[in-house]
């Protein structure tokens, strides 16, 4: 039996239902108006996140947008079946979702895993995507296995740990301690530049989710997903105009040097770089949404902006 968090969101911002993927329920949220002449919004979380993470860009975009938001299956109020995850299984909800609930072209939007999926979704299927937004996107360019061969020590480290956690014992212990709030809290407050930021609202919308049936499995599947398609192939697939911002204060993740690797094979895309963390959305909101607004509206939709931002 499919467990599933029924707690409230942690902010009351657009209507919240689910939609049945494959036989297992989804969940997503949907706030403002109707599209008009300007594509909707698709708004995809990170790894251990879920729609709670864009509570203040779906409270300001509304505005301007419709704005989608839909927890990945595996993560949020979505079932969390056992399944292999991956690349390909988000990549296939959300076109899924894109087709059969909206009903026509988005600008997907996507931070870290999100981020991957979605370029997935705009290289592979472009006749749902109008536009792409990646947030400290994740994924493997083609000669990340090279580079690690080429460390032989950290290479034998790494296939180590992977081995080690491939074993269902060790992975369920390493779960049970990253999902405790203190973790949770302690992990945030190393990728967020704002401490003020991590709030107990927000470490309970990570908390929460990794509580339900299934959750323990979804965490072990990360060792054991094959490496989906690397990104520099995409790039060289995709249509849709790209913007990139990227948290400069990312620990992850040297963000500087992945932002020229994306635009050596995608030199058209448009790049901000951001005092914040690795969620930017979340941590500097009010210029996240600015940026998105000002980019969908004018390299998207062709609109001039001049003024106060057309409701």
């Amino acid at each position: 039996m499919v467990t599933i968090s029924d707690r409230n969101p942690i902010d009351s911002s657009g209507v919240g239902q689910h939609w049945t993927w494959r036989g297992q329920p989804v969940y997503y949220v949907q706030a403002g108006p109707p599209p008009g002449d300007r594509p909707p919004l698709l708004l995809v979380h990170g790894f251990g996140a879920s729609t709670d993470h864009w509570r203040k860009n779906l409270a300001d975009l509304q505005h301007q947008f419709q704005v989608w938001a839909i927890d990945l299956v595996g993560f949020g109020r979505s079932a969390k079946p056992p399944w292999q995850y991956s690349g390909d299984l988000w990549q296939a909800q959300l076109h899924d979702f894109i087709t059969q609930v909206i009903g026509q072209p988005v600008v997907l939007v996507g931070n870290s895993l999100g981020g991957y999926a979605s370029l997935c979704v705009a290289a592979n299927h472009p006749e749902a995507a109008a536009g792409l937004v990646l947030l400290n996107s994740a994924g493997p360019f083609s000669d990340a296995q090279v580079s690690t061969a080429k460390s032989s020590i950290g290479g034998a480290l790494a296939k180590a740990l992977r081995s080690v956690m491939l074993q269902p014992l060790p992975s369920w212990l390493l779960f049970q301690y990253v999902r405790r709030r203190a973790t949770i809290r302690k992990t945030l407050m190393k990728v967020y530049l704002d401490a003020t930021a991590v709030t107990d609202d927000l470490v309970e919308a990570i908390y929460r989710p990794a509580c339900d049936a299934g959750a323990a499995r979804v965490f072990a599947s990360v060792f054991k997903a094959p490496r989906g398609e690397p990104v520099d192939v995409l790039l060289t697939r995709l249509c849709p105009p790209l913007l990139t911002l990227w948290g400069e204060g990312d620990p992850w993740m040297d963000t500087r040097q992945r932002g020229a690797r994306f635009r050596q094979y995608y030199p058209q895309l448009t790049e901000h770089y951001l005092p914040a963390g690795h969620c930017p959305h979340d941590e500097r909101p009010e210029l996240v949404n600015d940026l998105m607004r000002d980019w969908v509206l004018t390299r998207v939709c062709g609109q001039p902006i001049s003024g106060p931002y057309p409701e």
